[in-house]
């Protein structure tokens, strides 16, 4: 087994048939064990436990029991509030604050706490930190994009501990559950080489595997090659699937793929992509190539395509 990769396998146990027991729900916001994250304009809050920077940073988990007692936002329904499940006997909760102005002061914090961008962050967050961060965040904007009911227009209510939005119409009472959006992420190569493409928007030098949504009626392989196809008109011979990532940013699942092609000319779609090229394993070595962060997908296929060289 291939270890997790960033944001993947939170150390959570979901309990998913818990979320429809209201009286348990009750007994255990008011646990003193029980702790609660935010996230506030998609940004994840994030502890620095060691004043020195020289500690890395964590999750920021708070007293959910002692937040009550000081904001009734999170009993009034003001703020969307979501159970993630439970590390160990700990129930684990989340909160969107984005409401407010000045999050940190408002709820009380200190200045060991920051919200953060999770993308900047993650890597040097502990896996189930990252993972438990990543689920919150996922959630959150799950619930700002389905405030209204797809089917009627009417306002949702977030139900069953925040897994299920309701449309509030009786006539209708469409009920909506979180999507993720799958995304194929594939790293093309040829013996010694690598197709890697870069977009405009990137720093310089910035080069990665390619990827693009799958669409409906569509199996992930021949997402794979229509992608490859698309992007950079490479026919692609073979391919076979290597792990995947959450990537809340917004609601994505990232389905990694090696795939086989053979080494020929390259022509960059110029609306996806400012260039696309393919590159020798030496090359990389020598780094001639700036490579995606260590965190992301991108960089776990290319890693272990060069070990495997």
């Amino acid at each position: 087994m291939r270890s997790p990769n960033s944001f993947a396998s939170a150390d959570l146990d979901r309990q998913s048939h818990l979320r429809l027991d209201e009286a348990w729900l009750r007994t255990t916001k008011a646990d003193p064990g029980s702790r609660i994250t935010f996230v506030w304009r998609s940004r994840s809050l994030i502890r620095q436990e060691d004043e020195t920077g020289s500690e890395p940073p964590c999750a920021a988990l708070l007293p959910m029991a002692e937040l009550r007692e000081r904001h009734d936002s999170l009993d009034s329904g003001a703020w969307t509030l979501v159970y993630l499940g439970n590390r160990g006997e700990q129930a684990c909760f989340a909160a969107d604050v984005s409401v407010l102005d000045e999050p940190l002061a408002e709820l009380g914090l200190d200045s060991n706490n920051e919200f953060s961008d999770l993308r900047q962050i993650g890597g040097l967050l502990e896996h189930g930190d990252g993972a438990l961060l990543a689920y919150a965040r996922a959630m959150m904007t799950w619930h700002q994009r389905h405030r209204f009911c797809g089917v009627c227009g009417a306002p949702t209510d977030s139900v069953q501990s925040g897994h299920l939005r309701r449309c509030s119409s009786s006539s209708c009472a469409a009920e909506i559950f979180p999507r993720t959006d799958p995304a194929v992420i594939m790293l093309v190569t040829d013996g010694d080489w690598c197709l890697l493409g870069r977009q405009a928007t990137w720093a310089r030098g910035v080069y990665s595997t390619l990827a693009g949504f799958v669409e409906p009626g569509e199996s992930l392989e021949d997402a794979v090659r229509r992608e490859v196809a698309e992007e950079a008109s490479v026919a692609v011979e073979a391919c076979e699937y290597h792990s995947s990532q959450p990537w809340p940013f917004p609601t994505s699942l990232m389905l990694g793929f090696h795939a086989r092609a053979s080494r020929g000319e390259v022509r960059a779609d110029e609306s996806e992509l400012e260039e696309a090229r393919w590159f020798s394993r030496q090359q990389i070595l020598d780094r001639e190539v700036r490579l995606p962060p260590p965190l992301s997908i991108a960089r776990r296929l290319i890693d272990d395509w060069l070990r495997e060289g």
